[in-house]
């Protein structure tokens, strides 16, 4: 679905994720967004933030607090930092500033649908524990990231993660137990979010713990150094050297 009252644009991005094979309704305000979309869930809704009646972060805030998890990726005009935060905060999984390239915009929608497919499929069984040659799967854990695949898992269950979220993790997890800094943490999304800042790099650690976490707000994976940054290490490892520390 395509929720933009720019008819010209709405049009643009109609056609081409039509023609990319995906069948595509447009709505012109935010009130019918959700009216749609509590009608007949669609895989993807492509949401722009400033639209009458409803603009898209209420439509974001409204939808996640009725619990519903169709996947959001936002359009904006806006070109203030707090703005592009908020709508990953209250639960977007991309965004997408204009003007826009539209292959980029499908990219990206072809990108989050793959993900969300694959979580949804039949759970994996066990993995080898021995990677098969050639594998270049980062492994902290139970924390499982493939590069070349752009996929991650948690004892074996899949994690959509958005691309930034993914260069984050995929960072931490060629080091882990490595303190990253915030500036470090900026330099792996330099080139790729257009509006970055150190609140940039706490959004995306705030949701990768809503997603990897089984506490977030009591995190034993993706750890925060007071007055420093972010680490990421194996709890069961951590939890075992508490308790060698206790018993000695």
């Amino acid at each position: 679905m395509v929720a933009e009252d720019d008819t010209k644009q709405a049009e643009l991005v109609r056609r081409y994720l039509e023609h990319e094979g995906h069948t595509v309704t447009v709505v012109e305000d935010g009130r019918k967004a959700l009216e749609q979309v509590r009608h007949r869930e669609p895989d993807l809704l492509v949401l722009d933030v400033m639209m009458p009646r409803a603009d898209g972060l209420d439509v974001v805030r409204i939808l996640r607090a009725e619990g519903r998890e169709v996947l959001v990726m936002m359009l904006t005009a806006r070109s203030t930092e707090d703005d592009l935060l908020l709508g990953l905060d209250l639960g977007a999984d991309d965004y997408v500033t204009k003007p826009f390239s539209p292959r980029e915009l499908v990219a990206r929608v072809r990108t989050l649908l793959r993900r969300n497919r694959s979580s949804d499929g039949p759970a994996p069984a066990a993995a080898d524990p021995t990677p098969a040659a050639g594998d270049k799967a980062l492994s902290v854990g139970s924390l499982r990231i493939d590069p070349d695949r752009h996929e991650v898992s948690v004892g074996g269950s899949p994690v959509v993660c958005t691309p930034g979220e993914f260069r984050i993790l995929a960072a931490m997890a060629a080091e882990p137990d490595r303190v990253f800094t915030r500036q470090r943490l900026l330099e792996e999304l330099h080139g790729f979010d257009k509006y970055i800042s150190g609140r940039t790099v706490d959004v995306h650690v705030m949701n990768l713990r809503k997603k990897i976490e089984r506490a977030p707000r009591r995190p034993d994976r993706l750890l925060t150094v007071f007055g420093v940054g972010y680490k990421l290490t194996d709890p069961a490892r951590t939890n075992a050297k508490s308790v060698r520390r206790a018993s000695s």
